[in-house]
């Protein structure tokens, strides 16, 4: 109890690194247990097992513990994350996956320059602590910025190997089924699963090649090659689903056949644990497909879903509800029709103290922007109503995004303050609504 395990309490003082703590292992059995979640890919749970730890503050932590934190909410605070493993790599010692974590978010992130400057100021730790395979992927990931096609051939061939490992591990299952060896069964499933974790980025990565050239038919004509192997992988499942979606043509039904198993598997009672995109592309090839009731049920849950959070934590910020009103907005502006698309992105931007943000604001004004050039050249007329509630709209934006920058905060220059009041959202507000007027 003196010690403080389990309680989240913001108040708590520190109990430091004291003798007693060092003497029950408490910090060494909750790291293990958050690492044992977080393969299990159980995150909130990972993140609980952290919370349970006896408090100190964040300059009495040791090395596991920091590099464990900045891991499991690096998607929540990619600024502070990056921080505390910067932070470890310049105060040695470190966990030895401090490293190549670092290099790999840097490029998640798309910060291949940085990972690139990494590498080469710490040449030292490169034979020491990346294996030849993932120093391979951090090469060909960070010359996709330069050299996109020299890239690609560097993933293509780490891919090979992979599928030769693959299929001879696939031989070795067969041959001990047959054998009726369970041990070896078991070992090699193991060794199987575990050579398709290190091949699935490597695929993600060659698809993501054709994927940024929006050749979409290239895209899955590379995950059918794979299928063979990873058409069980939720990560699989999901881009494959991406990409008929994309395709659109005839290809919404597709889509829908592999939304709706991911959506179910991994709902749990909370579908704001689903990715926001997953379930506003699914709502969208609902509607594509006539089933505009699967998609309102949809779009019911996660509101009630977002009700019940902001009535236990008023200035809780969520965008599940923003992004699939956002997508349908879109979806209907693209189509031409522009009365219930703009409608669909005002309504979802509200309550704006909770939805407004730089980036649901970048795909909002580009739907007012496609309706005005539309107006310009007189392709389309608005009701009046319409007109009025456009404008009223815009003058709530005005009022509520006076402080909201609309520039996508640079996580490696975070601390840089842009005091530029024309790159806010009032400013490109206003700027809309004039143009909406003269359009009038």
């Amino acid at each position: 109890p003196e010690l403080c395990v389990g309680s989240k309490e913001p108040g708590n003082l520190s109990v430091g690194n004291s003798a007693t703590l060092q003497t029950t292992y408490l910090i060494e059995a909750f790291n293990l247990k958050a690492a044992i979640e977080h393969q299990s890919e159980r995150l909130e749970e990972a993140k609980m097992a952290l919370n349970d730890m006896p408090p100190r503050n964040e300059n009495e932590l040791d090395a596991v513990t920091l590099h464990n934190q900045a891991i499991l909410n690096i998607n929540e605070d990619p600024t502070s994350g990056f921080r505390k493993l910067n932070h470890l790599l310049s105060n040695p010692p470190f966990a030895a996956e401090t490293f190549g974590n670092l290099l790999l978010l840097y490029c998640q992130h798309g910060y291949y320059d940085t990972a690139a400057d990494i590498l080469a100021e710490n040449a030292h730790l490169t034979f020491h602590l990346l294996s030849q395979e993932l120093y391979d992927f951090l090469d060909a990931a960070i010359m996709t910025s330069t050299s996109a096609d020299e890239a690609y051939r560097k993933y293509e061939a780490l891919a090979s190997k992979s599928i030769e490992r693959l299929r001879k591990l696939t031989k070795t299952l067969s041959d001990a089924n047959v054998n009726k060896d369970k041990e070896s069964v078991k070992l090699t499933l193991r060794e199987f699963d575990d050579e398709l974790e290190r091949y699935i980025p490597t695929l993600m990565a060659m698809g993501g090649y054709y994927w940024d050239k929006e050749d979409y038919d290239g895209t899955l004509q590379l995950f059918r090659q794979s299928a063979e192997f990873c058409c069980d992988h939720d990560t699989w499942k999901l881009n494959i689903a991406h990409v008929f979606f994309m395709l659109e043509k005839s290809k919404y039904k597709e889509a829908i056949s592999y939304y709706v198993p991911f959506v179910k598997n991994h709902n749990r009672g909370d579908i704001l644990g689903i990715p926001a995109i997953v379930l506003a592309n699914l709502c969208v090839s609902y509607i594509m497909t006539n089933r505009n009731e699967e998609a309102e049920d949809i779009m019911k849950e996660v509101e009630k879903a977002e009700e019940q959070i902001f009535t236990a934590d008023k200035s809780k910020r969520l965008y599940h509800s923003c992004i699939i009103n956002l997508c349908i907005g879109t979806l209907y502006c693209e189509k031409g029709n522009f009365e219930f698309g703009i409608n669909r992105v005002c309504k979802s931007l509200t309550p704006y103290e909770k939805k407004l943000s730089p980036d649901t604001w970048f795909y909002a004004k580009r739907c007012f922007l496609a309706l005005a050039n539309h107006l310009s050249k007189q392709l389309i007329l608005l009701k009046d109503s319409t007109m009025h509630s456009i404008i009223a709209f815009l003058d709530d934006i005005i009022d509520f995004g006076r402080n909201i920058s609309t520039a996508i905060m640079d996580t490696m220059d975070s601390d840089e303050s842009d005091n530029n009041t024309n790159s806010d959202v009032s400013h490109e507000a206003r700027q809309l609504k004039l143009v909406f007027v003269k359009l009038c």
